[in-house]
Formats: C-alpha cells, structure tokens, sequence
C-alpha cells in the first residue's frame, strides 16, 4: 500500500488537470445551426453624442461634475468599442486561411482558373465585409479614447489651478476678524435652531417620548468609552504574558486589538443617536453629528495605530526598534495626530467651504494643520530613529529598516513644508500635502498589521517558529500581494479618481497585443494556474520514479540520476504547452517574434544553448556520473552534481568547481572511476651506483606483492628502466582495487622501501655539484688585490674550491604527468 501512494498522487491530480481546464478551442457551429451575433453599437447616436462632446469640450462650460458625468459616458462607449473589434474573429481567421488554400494569386499578366478566381473574388468581398465592423469600432475607439484624455487634460488644470490658487494669509490679523464674525455667526444660527427646537411642542414630545431610549443609549456609550478601552488592553495584554502557546496567544492577541477601535467607535455612535433621538440640535447639530462619528473614527484608528507601530513591549519582531521612552512617545504623538483629523473634519462641517470666503476658510483651517504638521514632524523625528539603538546587536538590516528613516525624513519635510505652504496662503496644497501624507502612514501601519497577522496564521498552520516564518516563500508572496493590492488605495489617497482606476483596470483586463495575438490577465492567471498543476504532477511523478520504482531495478545510480532529471524536463515542457493551449494563447502569431529571438539566441546566447545541449548529452549518455572522479583539464575531483548548464567537480582540497558542459563533451576528459574504482600507481626509486640491480629488484618486488591494496592479477612490477646522471633508477608499478586511495598507498610503501634499504645496506643517492667562484674576495667585502708581474710560466691561477651537496627534492619522488595524486 505504501508503495502504490505516490501513483495513485499522480493520477489524481492528472484528473484534476483534465477535468479543470478549460478546452482550448472553441467548437465552430455546425453549417445551417443558428449562431448568436453581438449587437453591433449604435454608431450614428455615437457620432451625434462626440459631436456635441467635442463642442462642449471645446467651449469649457462645464463644471466639474459634469465633466465626471460626462466622462462616465464617454468610458461606456469606449468599451463597447473596445468588445466590437473582436467582432468576427474567428470568420475572418477561417476565410484567411480559406484564401491560403487557394495558392498566391496570379502574377500580373498571368492567368488561373476561373472557377478558382471567382471562389477568390468570392471570399475576399466576404473578407471585406465581415472586417468592415471591426474597422468602424477601430476608429470609434480612437475617437472616444481622444475625447477622454481631452476630459482628464480639462480636469487636471483645473485641479492644478485650484491647488495653487493663493488664499489671503491666514496669519494676517485683518482676516481674524473675519473669521470670527464667521465662527460667532454660525454659533449664532446654531443656538437659534436649538432655541427654536425646545420652543416647539411637536419637537418637545418627540424628545419626552424617545427620554428613555436616549439616557440609555448615553448611559451604554458613556460606560464603554470609559471602561471597553482598558478592558482590551488588559486582555490583550494577558495573552501577551502568557508564554504557553506563544503564537496562538499572539495572533488572538493581534486580532483582538482591533476591539480597541470597534468598541469605542460603539460606544460614539450610541451617544450621537441618544443625542439624535432628542431632535433639540436641528440641522448644523445633525452634521456636526455625523462628523463627530467621523472624527471618532479617525481618533480610534490613529491611537490603535500607535499601539502597533509604537509597541507597548520590547520585542525584537516589533516593527520600529525604540527605546521605551521613545515608544511611548510616539503613541502620545499618534493620539494628538488622531484628534488633529478629528478637528479638521468638525471644523469643516461646522464651517462650510462653500458658504464661507477664503479668508475665512484659510484662518479657520491654519491652527489644525499648524498642529497636524508639529505632530507629523514628531512622528518624523521618531522614525529617523528607528533601529540606532545597539547597532551591534542588529548589523543586518533588511529593506524595511532602509525604508523606515528615509520615510521619517520625508514626513518631516511634509510637517515643516505645510504649515509653511498654509502660512503664506495655500491651503489647497498645503491640506492635499499634509491629510494624505497621514493617512498614507495609516494605511503603511494597516499593511505591517496584516502582514504580521498573515504571518502568524502561516506559522500556526505550518507549526513553524519565527526564524523559519521570516525565511519561508509563501509569507513574502503574500505581503508582496497585499502591498500591490493596497497601491488602488494609496491613489485614491492622493487624488485619484475611482473612475480612473476604473479605466486603468478595463485597459489592463483587456490586456495587450503582439501581433494578431492578445494576452490579457486571464490568459496570464490560467497559464500558471494550469502550468503549475502540471509542475506539481511532475515533481509527485519525480518522487514516485526515486522512492518508489527505480531503487528497485538494476540501474546503476548515475542512470537513475539522469531517468529522474530527464522526467523533469520533459514533464516541465510539457506542462508549459498544455498551460499554452489551456489559456488560450496562439503562438502562430508568435512567429515572426520567434524568429527575431532565434537570431537572437544564435550570436547572444549561443554559449547558454551550447551549455544546455551539452548538459542533455551528459545526461543521455551517460560518460560522466555522479560519485566518478574525473580530470578536466587542470581541474581534478568528484562529480557532485550535474544540471543542464554546468557540472559542479568538488576537488580534494573540498571545494567546488562549476565546469561548462560544453567543456566536459568537447574537452578531454579522464574518469578514473567510471566503470571501476582501479587504478595503476608507479613509484619511482633510485639507488647509488654499485649496488647489486638483482638484489634491489627482489626487495621492491617483495614490499610491492605484500600491498594488500595490489591485485594479484596483473601482479605487481618491478622495472629496472634507466642508468641516471647520479642513480639507479627502478619503477615499481602496481595496480590497486581502489585508485581512490592512491597516496596513502604510495607512504606506506616509501617508508617500507626507505625502512628496508636501510636494514640490506642499500644506499639512496642524492645529488652533488662542484662551484668555482672567481673572486671569493667580492662575497668576503675584500678590495680587489693589486695585479702582481709574474713570469709567465710561473704563473698560478688562485683559485678556491667550495663544495657543498644539494639534496634534490625530486629524486625519488613521484613524476608528476603519468599518475595524478588523490585521495578521497
């Protein structure tokens, strides 16, 4: 049963494959079967709406909203146009090939059939026709796609003309006063309406009838923003000290924390509906209502927010490394920033922009974004800090401990430059430079707090500690998801419109063409959907040939070595054709592209190619295997590994050597150990003239036959092969089981020699050479001596004679080039 597991993994997941993906071609309808047609757009009603488009357009009297109403129509038509060029693909592919069947047409002057020459005419009029739609929606297309970037030109220099229109300062005291009649004016209306409510019967017994409900729901709130607060926290922190079950006690901990935000933002809204439910406050108190659940919201947000990125514990997997005190300062920091958006957006409703002149709206916003941006500035300050503290406990840093005081930098830059920008009188800028700059840090805090917690659930569910969670590939695929789905957000942050997002994800689902072939995300998604089922099967199939079925045959393990890789690079091949046909892709119109890159491949990666042909070669032949101990031109080791680009030779002194394949098949290459581990050894020996030849034979000969390593067919040699300059020179030569331990071999058997000579008398010579020197005076630091007249047949040359003996390391020894030294 065991055995029979990793087949019966194979063959389901086979039909998984075969039941899951889709068919590649679609069936063509049958000849006289019905056949549903597209409606074809409206294109005399698309021709009236762009000519009014383009005059309206021209003149610029809309406003912006109509321009958003107008756009939105225009993106409709865009992708009607869009679906309408595919219209009759698949008839005009077949009258295409239809047309190709019938040869080239004739050359000028020359004539064919006329049967064959009506049937062309024939089919060319019905080529033209079914490709008129496809033509007309081209050039719709074109038309809407222009009026559209026409819209957003419009749309964005007003958006531009409004960020850099210049207000009148906000810190020039003339304009106080006026922000002050404004601010006393609509105090004024608001204790009116209230007056007004309470003097009202009606509005009086609608208050008396709903008393009840409304103390209760202020009671119920009051308790919770006092006391739901610190019973999360305590709760929370119970967990944490719990060290049993550390990681699950930590992702509840993680998931429980976002109470803190659930329960008092409960907590506000039943005391805004308790005040609701009285009917006293009238219209300026039922928005000012609703914005207080907004600023509550955003309160909330940004102190659980400073609880995660500014952690209350000391933890080397907190996201900022601070000191305590720093921390602590840093949530004090991120509760003012909460109140800061909570401020603006009260003062906002209690002060309509549009009601209100610029003056008045620039003194009224100046005091919170002075604050919001002595806060940011803070925070800033505090990020630049992050990871300064014990640098030697922390030399490596990743790309998040990069990025962390390089966005301090900029939030300080952000906290100095928009008060600034306000002071002078752009608040525009100053307030889309400063509000998303804070909520992008939110968002940047929600993105660590679900890629903790994404984390912690692959740890629970893999039962893997934190080392092996920060080292594992499906968390970081994960986070890299999130991060490319939270990019939306972060442009609807800072400007963006839904409706362009919208637009950017038709255009993106429509995919692109090469050639008369188009790829969109879906064919993009089913391609590795489909490729990696038929990956997996292939490894299972792997598996099962290693484990299961090859160990029981009477392959050697180099072959079973290669069936294994060779099951694998067929299997991935064929799964990348299926995946291919599966998604739907064509790759006729791919040909001209193919041929560019085939060009490409002969002069650029014609040493890649060579290298993976080889490397099949290797593996189908087999001359070289895993385990053999090869030489490769100045390389000499084991065969560790062989892939399709390279042989990885692991040398005696243990390290690895990565060989080309093609130098392995092209190259000479010596196997010592392929077929068998045997091997010959030849120990040259030299003894002083005058020895007796015989004798010494006889010696060698009898240390050679007790070698327990030495066959004894062929037995071992002993060769009397040359009369040296200074020695007898004799060669023992011998042939061992296992070459493999070669040069322990030739020690032992020079210490028996050496130990043996020595016991019969023999003697072992050693080099001697005579030196005159000409002027030993020179070497002694002696003046030359002075030139004496002598007779000449009296003469004498002085000369001095030194003699000294020069052992030469390599009598004796090893010859290098015949018999290569290993051992392993």
């Amino acid at each position: 049963m065991q055995l029979l597991r990793p087949w019966l993994a194979v063959l389901i997941c086979v039909l998984t494959l075969f039941s899951t993906a889709p068919s590649a071609q679609t069936p063509q309808p049958l000849p006289g079967t019905a056949q549903t047609v597209s409606t074809a757009p409206d294109y005399d009603a698309w021709r009236s709406f762009a000519q009014n488009a383009e005059q309206v357009l021209d003149q610029r009297a809309l406003d912006n909203e109509a321009l958003d109403e107008l756009r939105a129509e225009l993106v409709t038509f865009r992708a009607r146009f869009l679906s309408a060029q595919d219209a009759n693909h698949s008839r005009i592919a077949n009258l295409r090939e239809q047309i190709a069947a019938l040869g080239p047409p004739p050359e000028e002057g020359a004539s064919e059939a006329a049967e064959i020459a009506e049937r062309r005419t024939e089919l060319a009029e019905q080529l033209t026709e079914l490709q008129a739609p496809g033509i007309a929606a081209q050039e719709a297309f074109r038309r809407a796609d222009g009026l559209i970037r026409q819209v957003d030109t419009i749309r964005r220099e007003r958006d531009a003309e409004a960020l850099l229109s210049l207000s009148p300062s906000p810190v020039n005291p003339v304009n106080w006063v006026v922000a002050a009649d404004a601010i006393w004016g609509r105090t004024f209306t608001f204790l009116t309406q209230v007056i007004g409510a309470t003097e009202d019967p009606a509005r009086m017994r609608e208050f008396r009838s709903n008393l009840p409900v409304s103390l209760a729901l202020l009671v119920f709130g009051f308790f919770i923003l006092w006391r739901g607060r610190r019973w999360i926290e305590g709760f929370v922190s119970n967990l944490l000290d719990d060290s049993a079950s550390r990681r699950n006690k930590r992702l509840l901990a993680r998931l429980m924390s976002l109470a803190q935000i659930i329960v008092p933002v409960t907590g506000l809204m039943a005391l805004i509906y308790a005040l609701r439910l009285t009917s006293l406050f009238g219209d300026i108190g039922s928005e000012m209502a609703s914005r207080i659940v907004t600023g509550g919201i955003a309160y909330f947000v940004a102190r659980w927010a400073g609880g995660q990125i500014f952690q209350h514990r000391d933890s080397r997997s907190a996201p900022l490394q601070l000191p305590a005190a720093r921390r602590r300062e840093g949530r004090f920091w991120a509760n003012l920033i909460g109140l800061a958006l909570g401020l603006h957006a009260m003062l906002v409703a209690f002060v309509p922009r549009e009601d209100y002149s610029d003056a008045v709206n620039a003194v009224i916003v100046f005091p919170v974004t002075a604050f919001s941006g002595l806060v940011l500035f803070r925070i800033g300050m505090l990020l630049n800090q992050h990871n300064t503290q014990d640098p030697p406990e922390r030399i490596d840093t990743g790309f998040f401990d990069r990025m962390v005081p390089i966005l301090g930098k900029i939030v300080m830059a952000v906290g100095i430059g928009a008060p600034v920008f306000a002071a002078i009188g752009y608040v525009r800028a100053a307030e889309a430079l400063l509000f998303p700059t804070i909520v992008s840090l939110g968002l940047i805090v929600v993105l660590l707090f679900l890629m903790q917690v994404e984390e912690d659930v692959y740890a629970v569910v893999t039962d893997a500690d934190d080392a092996q969670t920060d080292t594992a590939l499906v968390p970081s695929l994960i986070n890299f998801a999130l991060v490319l789905a939270s990019l939306p957000v972060f442009a609807l942050i800072w400007g963006a419109r839904p409706s362009e997002l919208l637009e950017f994800w038709q255009v993106f689902s429509a995919g692109f063409s090469i050639g008369e072939t188009r790829i969109s995300p879906t064919n993009i998604i089913s391609f590795l959907i489909i490729f990696a089922i038929g990956y997996t099967i292939t490894r299972i199939i792997q598996g099962a040939l290693e484990t299961s079925l090859l160990p029981k045959t009477t392959i050697d393990k180099g072959g079973q070595k290669a069936i294994i890789s060779g099951t694998g690079y067929i299997g991935i091949f064929v799964a990348a054709l299926v995946a291919i046909s599966t998604a739907g892709i064509d790759l006729s119109g791919l040909a001209i592209v193919a041929g560019a890159l085939s060009v490409g491949i002969g002069f650029g990666l014609q040493n890649i190619v060579s290298n993976f042909i080889s490397g099949l070669i290797l593996l189908i032949e087999r001359p070289v295997a895993e385990g053999d101990w090869i030489e490769v031109g100045s390389t000499m080791g084991t065969v560790r590994s062989i892939s399709v680009r390279s042989t990885v030779i692991e040398t005696f002194d243990r390290t690895d050597v990565i060989v080309p394949n093609a130098d392995l098949i092209s190259g000479t290459v010596t196997n010592w150990t392929r077929y068998n581990s045997q091997g010959r050894i030849i120990i040259p020996v030299g003894v002083a003239y005058g020895s007796d030849t015989r004798k010494v034979a006889r010696i060698l000969q009898e240390i050679a036959e007790n070698e327990p390593l030495a066959l004894l067919d062929p037995s071992p040699q002993v060769h009397f092969v040359d009369f040296g300059a200074d020695s007898l020179d004799f060669e023992v030569r011998m042939i061992l089981s296992d070459v493999g331990f070669g040069l322990s071999v030739r020690t032992e058997l020079r210490h028996q020699i050496a130990e043996r000579f020595k016991e019969e008398g023999i003697e072992i010579p050693f080099a001697q050479r005579d030196i005159w020197l000409r002027n030993p005076e020179a070497l002694r630091g002696e003046p030359p001596a002075a030139p004496q007249q002598q007779p000449a047949e009296g003469k004498t040359a002085e000369r001095t004679k030194m003699r000294y003996n020069e052992i030469d390391s390599d009598a004796g020894g090893d010859s290098g080039g015949d018999d290569p030294d290993g051992s392993r």
